[in-house]
Order: structure tokens, then C-alpha cells, then sequence
């Protein structure tokens, strides 16, 4: 008997998308479905499998975890200079740093790859530019797995963007196989190809695994908080970008018992650059933790590499924030020259952010940074801006308000032109909401219930912006 190949034109691999998930990573979403806009999202996150404990654990086995907390006594000080008398808050941050991998994202592959290996998989798969691909390579390779990593690389020039190839580099130290890829369409393409074709694991960063994992991060940071000052941080800052890094973190704390503290997103303005645009996509300097991932994974979560993302910030976020690209750099050039911490960019977002909302809080407060990540190579500031001014970008020292993304880089005069800028939370939450009824002819009581919990709002907020929407 002849066996048919399957056909691999695009359109027939993205029909079969949800076939090749639920082979790929063990999960059928189908049944936490309600058939209209609501699912059981409690329900899924449980598909973890695996309880706090469990997951401290797993990831202590892998030398992932129980990272220090650090207080920026010299950034404070220069925050109390420029607040106003009695305000200042003290500034923390979580080093996540010292994992394995160099960031917070081993936790999230520590749990995925440990489930993979569980479950008989001799491999893993991830599509991602950033540090997860190196977090599920070193984790592969500590559990004797095969890893593939896929990345969207390059313009359609050959150009590719420092920090992305610095980090497929780390990937292959620790032995995972690299898929490079232009920008555009084909990188979901490719990875459903590859992972129908080796029956890999799917480690997504938005499976309940992937989630999960981070919730170990808000966990320990109220732990080793009340150890140490006897309270739980006032507000933490987490750097915003799919959604799953505040979301984890936010699950973490209120199961903890720190309900009380604020949790506050932040990310780079990369207003007006298109993420998927070939000529756009070297024109910014941040490849994570900026607008074009945070604001349409915040409204749209269910965009992503599973049929439904387990990363829902809105659900979490009490507020967001967004900085310049110049003002990242700038602290991230005093982190190391005031400090002596020389972190990666993309951890120092809410850095800049948590400087800039110190400053706002009075002096007894505390503020963390949840996250910071390693540098190097390409990661490192000097290479990034090298590279800006080889597309085109100007570097200029003035007033980071002047930035026009794609056009120039300004690197603040002084510190006391840092200011995080708020984003409009109900705009957010409005927006949301219409994404998720775009495709239903009726949002069910159900639905609205599911929607006021997934904003963070209220019946009556929701029922208000259906009526605004025509859609009541």
C-alpha cells in the first residue's frame, strides 16, 4: 500500500495547525472551549501538571532559580536628587542574570523541558529571536534532548540584527540546531513543518508550562522580600513584551500573599515601526520588550505559536509604561558605571521605567526590577548602536521626547529627562475587547464574564464598550 506525503504548501501545513499542535505539545485546547469567546483559562493553566513546589523543584534540579535581590543604592540616590523632598523610592532588582542561560526565561524552558523529557519526546522546538531560544537550548542540553531553535533573523538585504545572531551563537554553544529565517509569514510556516516532520515537543512560551515556570519568579521575590525588609515590594516593574514574563510573575506573587503589591508593565516606544515590515525591521534597536510586542499581545493574546496563549497580562497589569530607546541605553550605561552590573538591554526597559516611578513614590517605598538579563557580543549596547547608525539611524544626546523611532536614537542629556509615559489602560482593555468579538455575532453572558476577568475590569465595563462597539 502507497502512503501519500502529506502536502507542505503553506496553506494545507496551516490548515493542519491544530493537529500538529496538539501532537506536538500534549494539550487538547478543544476542551476548555465554551464554542463562543470564553474558555476555562483556571482549567488550563492546572494542564501544567505540576504544583509550586514541583516546579521550585525541577528547577532547582537545573541550577535554575533562588536568584539574588540586589539594591541600586547609588540609582536611588540619584532618584531622591531629583524628586521632590520625601519622595524616592528604594530601587531593587531581581538578577536573574546568574540562571543557566542568562535570563528569567530558564524557568520557563526548566518546566517545558523537563515535562518534554517526561513524556518520551526526543526533542524540542521553539520559535523565538530572544533569550528563551538559549534558556531551551542549555536546558536541552542538560537533559540529553535535541533542541531546535527557529528564528527570524534577517531583512531581505542578509542583514541581521546583532542581538538576534548573539544569541542564535549562544544557542548553538549549547548544541541546538538554528533555523534562521527572513521576516514575515514563513516563520510559523517552518516551525509547524518541523515539528510535524521530527515530532518534536512544542517548549511555546505561551503554554501553561512556559507560564508556569515564572510563576516561581513572583513567588521567590515576596519570599526573599519579607526575609529581608519584612514586607513585600510596593510595586514591581516587569519588562512587557508577549505577556507571559508579568503574567507568570503576577501569579507567582498572589500566591504568595503579596495581593498588595503593584504590578507595572513597561516597554520600549516603538510607535510607528511595523514588526512584520522587511525595511522597519532593522530600523529599531529592541527586539523584545517593546510596543510591538507588548501593546498587541496585551490585546490580542491569542496570537501566538498555541491556540490559546496562557500569557493574558491585561488579566495581571495594573498599569503600563513606555520608555525611549535612548533612555534604555542610558541606564544601561550607568547600571555598569554607578553599579559595576553590566546587564543586556532588554532586562534594563523596566529598569529605566522603575527610575523614572521611583521618583514618584515616597522614600519608604520599595520598587523592583523583576528581571535582568546577561550581555555580550552583540547584546551589548556599542554594537547596537553601531549597528542604528548603519541603517540609517542618528545617535544624538537632547531630550529623549524628541526620539522619532526609525529616524534617531536620543540619549538623554541628563537623568532627569527619563520619564516613563503611561499608556491608557481602558483604551487597552476597549481594545481588547473588540478584537475578541470581532468574530462572534454575540458576546454570551459567559463571554462577558470571561472578559471582565481576562481585563481586569468589571460586567459593567465590558457591557459599556459592547454597547460603544454596536455589539449588545
Amino acid at each position: 500500500m502507497i502512503k501519500l506525503k502529506k502536502s507542505m504548501s503553506y496553506n494545507d501545513v496551516m490548515s493542519r495547525k491544530n493537529q500538529i499542535m496538539k501532537s506536538a505539545i500534549g494539550i487538547d485546547y478543544d476542551v476548555f472551549e465554551s464554542g463562543s469567546i470564553a474558555f476555562d483559562y483556571e482549567q488550563m493553566m492546572k494542564e501544567a501538571g505540576y504544583s509550586l513546589d514541583e516546579m521550585i523543584r525541577i528547577q532547582g534540579d537545573n541550577s535554575v532559580g533562588n536568584t539574588p535581590i540586589i539594591e541600586l543604592k547609588n540609582f536611588t540616590k540619584i532618584a531622591r536628587k531629583l524628586s521632590v523632598k520625601g519622595k524616592g523610592a528604594r530601587i531593587f532588582i531581581k538578577d536573574e542574570a546568574t540562571n543557566p542561560s542568562g535570563s528569567f526565561k530558564a524557568r520557563r524552558a526548566a518546566v517545558s523541558v523537563y515535562h518534554a523529557k517526561k513524556l518520551g519526546y526526543k526533542g524540542v522546538i521553539a520559535a523565538t529571536s530572544g533569550n528563551y531560544g538559549a534558556a531551551v537550548a542549555s536546558q536541552a542540553a542538560m537533559h540529553g534532548l535535541k533542541c531546535i531553535i527557529v528564528q527570524e533573523c534577517y531583512d531581505s538585504q542578509g542583514k541581521g540584527q546583532p542581538e538576534i545572531i548573539e544569541k542564535a551563537r549562544k544557542c548553538e554553544a549549547y548544541g541546538a540546531e538554528v533555523v534562521q529565517l527572513t521576516v514575515g509569514p514563513e516563520l510559523f510556516y517552518e516551525f509547524l513543518k518541523l515539528l510535524e516532520s521530527t515530532g518534536y515537543f512544542n517548549a511555546s512560551l505561551y503554554s501553561p508550562f512556559g507560564i508556569a515556570g515564572v510563576e516561581t519568579l513572583g513567588y521567590e521575590i515576596s519570599k526573599q522580600f519579607m526575609k529581608r525588609e519584612g514586607k513585600n515590594p510596593d510595586v514591581v516593574v516587569c519588562t512587557n513584551a508577549g505577556g507571559g514574563n508579568l503574567t507568570g510573575t503576577a501569579r507567582g506573587l498572589i500566591k504568595a500573599g503579596a495581593t498588595d503589591t503593584k504590578v507595572i508593565g513597561a516597554s520600549v516606544n516603538l510607535k510607528g515601526l511595523h514588526m512584520a515590515s522587511d525595511n522597519q525591521f532593522n530600523k529599531k534597536s529592541f527586539t523584545t520588550g517593546h510596543t510591538g510586542f507588548g501593546v498587541p499581545f496585551s490585546t490580542l493574546p491569542d496570537r501566538s505559536d498555541v491556540p490559546r496563549s496562557a500569557g493574558r497580562p491585561l488579566r495581571y497589569m495594573d498599569r503600563y509604561v513606555t520608555v525611549n530607546q535612548g533612555e534604555v541605553f542610558y541606564i544601561t550605561e550607568a547600571l555598569a558605571q554607578i553599579e559595576g552590573l553590566e546587564r543586556g538591554p532588554a532586562g534594563n526597559v523596566s529598569l529605566a521605567a522603575a527610575f523614572s516611578l521611583a521618583q514618584e513614590l515616597d522614600e519608604d517605598k520599595i520598587i523592583l526590577v523583576q528581571e535582568t538579563e546577561y550581555t555580550g557580543a552583540g547584546k551589548h549596547l556599542q554594537p547596537q548602536l553601531s549597528f542604528a547608525k548603519e541603517m540609517g539611524v542618528a545617535i544624538i544626546v537632547g531630550d529623549p521626547r524628541d526620539e522619532i523611532c526609525g529616524q534617531n536614537i536620543v540619549l538623554p542629556e541628563n537623568p532627569g529627562l527619563i520619564k516613563a509615559v503611561d499608556l491608557d489602560m481602558n483604551k487597552l482593555k476597549k481594545s481588547y475587547i473588540k478584537n475578541a468579538v470581532i468574530k462572534v455575532d454575540y458576546a454570551t453572558e459567559g463571554d462577558i464574564r470571561f472578559l471582565a476577568e481576562d481585563t481586569n475590569s468589571t460586567i459593567e465595563f465590558v457591557k459599556e464598550t459592547l454597547e460603544e462597539l454596536n455589539r449588545r
